[in-house]
C-alpha cells in the first residue's frame, strides 16, 4: 500500500527522477550578482520591543498584545510595547543548531477557547522530531499551559528543520518542514520532510488534500520559513536553496504554488526545472537565505499593496517582490541593507501592516547589547 501510494503521488504531482537543473524557464528571473536593486519607497523600521533571544515567530493576540516564540523555548508576551520579563511558558525541547521552538499560530477560534499552536523540536523515545503543539493561553495572557500535540513525527537534525505555522484562509492550520538534512525526503510523498503540511486545526488531513489522507500540500522544499497566500488558493513560497548540498551553491527562491505542485528540491533548483515541476519566479545566485515572507496589506505604502515582502537572513535585507497578472516579476527591491542584520519574521499585523523580527542573537549575526528586536515598517527615512 504504501509503495503504491508513493508511485500514484508521483504521478500527479509531476515528480521527475532526473537529476540537474533541466531546461532554463523564461519565467524565472535570476539575480547574478548581489541581491538586487535598491529600492526607493522612503520607509523606516520603528522599534515596537527588544531585549528579546532569537525571536522565531510572532502572533497578535485581539487586544494588540504580542505573543512571541524565542527559539531557545520560551513564549514571550508583549505588552504596550514592552516584553513582559517573565516568560509566558517555558517549552521543553531537544534543541541545537536551527532547532527548537520556532512558529507559532492562533487557533482560528482562539476568542473562544484561548489556544494556540507552537512547532517545537524535541526528544521522543530517545529520537528528536519537530512536531505542532496546543497550548491554552491564560485569561491574563500571562502564562499558557500545555493541551496536547496536535501533529507529530516530523523529521528534526541540526539544520533545515522548517517550523513556519500560518492559519490559512480556508481556517487550516498550515506547517512549512524542512528536509532534515535528508534532501530526498522532500520527493517522499510518505515523508512529512520537505512540505507544506495542511491540517485541521485538530490535526487531521482534510478530507480535499491533493491526495487523501496525506497531510503534503505542496512538497519538494529543502527549508521553507517563509509563505502567505496570493489569493484564497495560491501560496507564495520563500525556500532555501542548495548552500553546499549536493555540490551545489547559492539558488534561494521564491515561489508561487498551488495545492499538489512540486517545486523542484532536490530534483532540480535555480531556474531550471524538470517535467512538471514549479519553476521558481525569483532566485538569486549567490545565497541570501530567505526567512519569512508575507503579503503587504497595509496602507501606510499604499503602492506596495500586493507586494511580497521577505526577509533574509545572511545577506541581511528586506526584499520587495511585486508579480503582474501572471504571476511573473514586474518588480524586485531591496531595503535595509545590513541596517538590521538577519531578518527572520515578516509578518502582516491586524492593521496591515509589516513586523519584522531579527535574528541577531543565533550565532551567526551580530549581537547588539538589547538583543534582538521585533520593529514596525513606517513611512520615513531610515
Amino acid at each position: 500500500m504504501r509503495s503504491s501510494l508513493v508511485g500514484l503521488t508521483a504521478l500527479i504531482w509531476g515528480c521527475s527522477c532526473a537529476q540537474g537543473a533541466g531546461a532554463t524557464s523564461p519565467e524565472c528571473v535570476l539575480v547574478k550578482d548581489g541581491s538586487g536593486p535598491r529600492g526607493s519607497t522612503p520607509v523606516r523600521a520603528e522599534l515596537v520591543t527588544s531585549g528579546l533571544e532569537v525571536p522565531w515567530g510572532i502572533a497578535f493576540l485581539p487586544g494588540g498584545e504580542l505573543l512571541v516564540t524565542e527559539r531557545p523555548g520560551r513564549i514571550r508576551l508583549v505588552r504596550a510595547g514592552v516584553l513582559v520579563p517573565q516568560p509566558v511558558a517555558t517549552v521543553p525541547l531537544a534543541p541545537g543548531g536551527e532547532a527548537g521552538l520556532l512558529g507559532i499560530a492562533l487557533h482560528p477560534g482562539f476568542a473562544q477557547n484561548r489556544f494556540f499552536f507552537v512547532y517545537a523540536t524535541v526528544r521522543v523515545e530517545g529520537l528528536k522530531q519537530n512536531r505542532v503543539e496546543r497550548w491554552k493561553l491564560s485569561d491574563d495572557s500571562l502564562s499558557a499551559t500545555f493541551d496536547g500535540v496536535v501533529f507529530g513525527g516530523i523529521g528534526a537534525a541540526q539544520f533545515h528543520d522548517g517550523g513556519r505555522l500560518r492559519i490559512g484562509p480556508d481556517g487550516m492550520l498550515y506547517v512549512g518542514t524542512g528536509d532534515a538534512r535528508d534532501p530526498q525526503r522532500a520527493q517522499n510523498p510518505a515523508s512529512l520532510n520537505g512540505k507544506v503540511l495542511r491540517l485541521t486545526p485538530e490535526g487531521a488531513v482534510p478530507a480535499d488534500n491533493p491526495l487523501r489522507g496525506n497531510p503534503a500540500f505542496v512538497l519538494g522544499l529543502r527549508n521553507v520559513q517563509g509563505f502567505d497566500w496570493l489569493d484564497s488558493s495560491t501560496l507564495v513560497i520563500a525556500d532555501h536553496g542548495p548552500s553546499g548540498d549536493l555540490g551545489r551553491s547559492g539558488h534561494d527562491e521564491v515561489n508561487v504554488a498551488r495545492a499538489g505542485d512540486n517545486l523542484g528540491w532536490p530534483t532540480s533548483y535555480g531556474c531550471g526545472r524538470s517535467g512538471t515541476m514549479v519553476v521558481p519566479r525569483l532566485t538569486w545566485r549567490d545565497a541570501v537565505p530567505p526567512g519569512g515572507a508575507a503579503i503587504y496589506r497595509g496602507s501606510a505604502f499604499p503602492d506596495w499593496r500586493g507586494s511580497v515582502l521577505i526577509g533574509v537572513l545572511g545577506s541581511r535585507h528586506l526584499h520587495r517582490v511585486v508579480f503582474d497578472d501572471l504571476r511573473r516579476v514586474a518588480l524586485h527591491e531591496v531595503y535595509f541593507e545590513g541596517a538590521l542584520g538577519r531578518i527572520r519574521e515578516v509578518i502582516s499585523g491586524p492593521d496591515g501592516e509589516l513586523y519584522l523580527a531579527t535574528s541577531n542573537c543565533d550565532g551567526r549575526g551580530d549581537c547588539p547589547p538589547d538583543k534582538d528586536r521585533i520593529v514596525k515598517l513606517v513611512p520615513g527615512t531610515q
